[in-house]
């Protein structure tokens, strides 16, 4: 069985999305044993690739006027996935971050349903991770030493209200949904419980396959 999980990490900051992330890119039963060391490709609607500075704007921070430009770049990607299905893929952030983000801001956000109807027949699967409330001050404490923008940590009620809002977005989505407690801070035992239950829900491979030289899903 060829492996292909496709896994969309969402959660607040402080959540440990992209220590998981890259345990999940190195564990034997999400990518297959390998004998020498290379990435599966690792996304992230946290990429600010539409400003020229540090933390500027991307997909979770477009301006009003980008909103186009935002659902674009989220077309490419589903595009992309499907010229590619046969293939591992780790997404750390998407969709339910930028309604999110939109949504703290007090601006109506797009309409992403129709990716979503993209997303489920490729096998995507969500994982949102969560921490319980009273743990977020000893997680900020761990991150401040090793981050580049620490004043992004003063003040954990964002994170708590962003937790409430993508936990609501994830009980409304489209896809097989999971939500993973990492209040204990081992992120290998959290990618152990998303493979086990990736394993157990049939979502390690693509049953809804092409034989090769099948024609390509339609965008």
């Amino acid at each position: 069985m060829k492996l292909t999980p496709k896994v969309i990490l969402e959660g607040t900051r402080l959540t440990g999305k992209t220590e998981l992330a890259l345990r999940l890119n190195r564990h034997p039963r999400f990518v297959g044993p390998r004998k020498y060391d290379y990435p599966s490709p690792l996304v992230s609607g946290e990429w600010c690739g539409f400003s020229n500075r540090p933390w500027g704007r991307g997909l979770l921070s477009f301006a009003p006027e980008e909103e186009e430009r935002a659902l674009e770049t989220y077309r490419t990607w589903a595009r992309l996935f499907e010229l590619l299905p046969f293939y591992t893929w780790i997404v750390d952030r998407f969709h339910l971050s930028t309604v999110s983000a939109c949504l703290a801001a007090g601006r109506r956000p797009p309409d992403l349903g129709w990716l979503e109807e993209r997303l489920r027949p490729l096998g995507f699967r969500l994982v949102l991770c969560t921490r319980q409330p009273e743990s977020f001050a000893a997680a900020r404490a761990r991150r401040l030493p090793v981050s580049g923008n620490p004043g992004q940590y003063d003040d954990l009620a964002p994170f708590l209200a962003e937790q409430e809002r993508l936990r609501a977005l994830a009980a409304a989505s489209r896809l097989p949904f999971l939500e993973l407690d990492v209040t204990d801070g081992d992120p290998d035992a959290a990618a152990e419980r998303v493979v086990d239950w990736l394993a157990a829900t049939g979502g390690l491979a693509w049953p809804w396959g092409l034989p090769d030289g099948e024609a390509i899903p339609e965008s």
